[in-house]
């Protein structure tokens, strides 16, 4: 079949209530497209503006995670939708084929789609039907958002129930709010997109039940299951932030755009807390200067003098002595005989006004010297020999027998 003489229909590949979906071949162009055409039979009254809002909202949107449109019109009464064409299997078919899937690949999922919603919530549209049939994937692994504006049931859910093979499908992703009868939002494209990824990573949706009206309550009430709670190899960080995704509250739940840059960083891997910073070392101690010591120099140990030293001794005796002071009592107050602190300094002014007093220790010192030396030359023995005085110490007196 030719549609509006260049797209030629060649095999059939999608088919919903509204339309159904080719694999088609533009022949002005010469490239693989995709076409949409509503069907005939369809007596849904909105069908038509339904098919041309997808047609101009996914129009507005160029990016590499939605299905691009090529072209819309209508033929032999029939509108047609020319789109790009997604080389490859839905999420739908790769659940059926390979079952859950690693939580590397969820994530790169993860990413591709909230990227592409992102950009229509930026354009002000909303998707209302994310699942895993619409998330297609091309040749090479990229995820691609389809069906744009193609509102699968009412926003009324209690209208949406009696609509036969729709709801059973959409009930499994649908937002808590619009399970209340509130108009879709961004949040409840990211509440969906979140079903999908669990159902990814699980192999089964969050919420099941027999019936649609219990699904929807499960979305209302129950808390779903933390995926590593069924055996899932998850790491935490990723977990937490899909629970986030199912929040039950829309503003609690992250944008489009911050779930895409989240998952696109790696963040959901988790990372290893951060070791404590190392104290910074304490900065050296400056070596301490040595203090200046007044020379005293080490106490002497002196013979005393004999008696023909003369004045010249006793000068220097009295020089020496006067200089040895300082080292038996310390300007810090010491005992006496006990050299200074290490570090003290001696004070100046208070050697100087102890002067006298040392003077006179000097002075009292000579007379005793001399008084000894007068003792011993008066009461020595007559015949003791005044040139040997060592030898009469060293000998005791001398024998008196003849």
């Amino acid at each position: 079949m030719l549609i509006a003489g260049r797209y030629e229909l060649h095999t059939a590949i999608g088919r919903g209530a509204m339309g159904e979906v080719w694999a088609a071949y533009d022949q002005m162009l010469g490239r693989p497209v995709a076409v949409k055409v509503l069907r005939t039979e369809n007596t849904d009254p909105t069908a038509e503006s339904r098919f041309r809002l997808e047609a101009q909202t996914a129009g507005r949107l160029h990016h590499p995670h939605v299905v691009g449109v090529l072209d819309f019109g209508e033929h032999e009464g029939r509108l047609f939708l020319v789109m790009e064409l997604v080389d490859g299997d839905s999420l739908s078919g790769v659940l059926s084929g390979d079952g859950p899937l690693p939580a590397e690949r969820v994530a790169l999922i993860a990413a591709q789609a909230a990227a592409g919603l992102a950009v229509a919530h930026e354009q002000g549209i909303v998707h209302r039907d994310i699942k895993p049939g619409n998330l297609l994937l091309d040749a090479d692994g990229t995820v691609k958002i389809g069906d744009f504006g193609i509102a699968r049931f009412m926003d009324d859910p209690s209208a949406a129930l009696t609509a036969t093979g729709q709801i059973v499908g959409t009930s499994l992703y649908i937002a808590p709010e619009r399970a209340l009868g509130k108009p879709a939002g961004p949040p409840s494209d990211v509440y969906s997109l979140g079903c999908v990824l669990y159902q990814l990573l699980t192999g089964k949706p969050p919420f099941r039940a027999d019936t649609p009206i219990a699904i929807l309550h499960q979305h209302l009430d129950a808390a779903p299951v933390p995926p590593r709670e069924l055996g899932v190899a998850l790491p935490p960080a990723f977990e937490n932030y899909l629970l986030s995704l199912l929040a039950k509250r829309p503003e609690e739940r992250p944008t489009a755009r911050q779930t895409a840059d989240w998952f696109g960083s790696g963040s959901w891997r988790g990372s290893a807390e951060p070791l404590p910073a190392a104290a910074p070392a304490p900065p050296p101690v400056p070596a301490r200067p040595p203090v200046p010591r007044t020379e005293t120099g080490p106490a002497t140990t002196y013979k005393l003098p004999s008696a023909a030293g003369g004045a010249g001794h006793r000068a220097a005796h009295r020089q020496r002595t006067a200089a040895a002071v300082p080292r038996e009592r310390t300007a810090s107050g010491g005992r006496r005989g006990r050299p200074a602190p290490t570090g003290s300094r001696l004070d100046l002014r208070a050697l100087l006004a102890q002067r006298p007093r040392v003077v006179g220790i000097a002075a009292a010192t000579v007379l005793f010297v001399v008084a000894v030396f007068v003792g011993m030359a008066l009461f020595s023995p007559d015949d003791s020999s005044a040139e040997t005085p060592t030898e009469t110490q060293q000998s005791g007196p001398a024998d008196p027998t003849p």
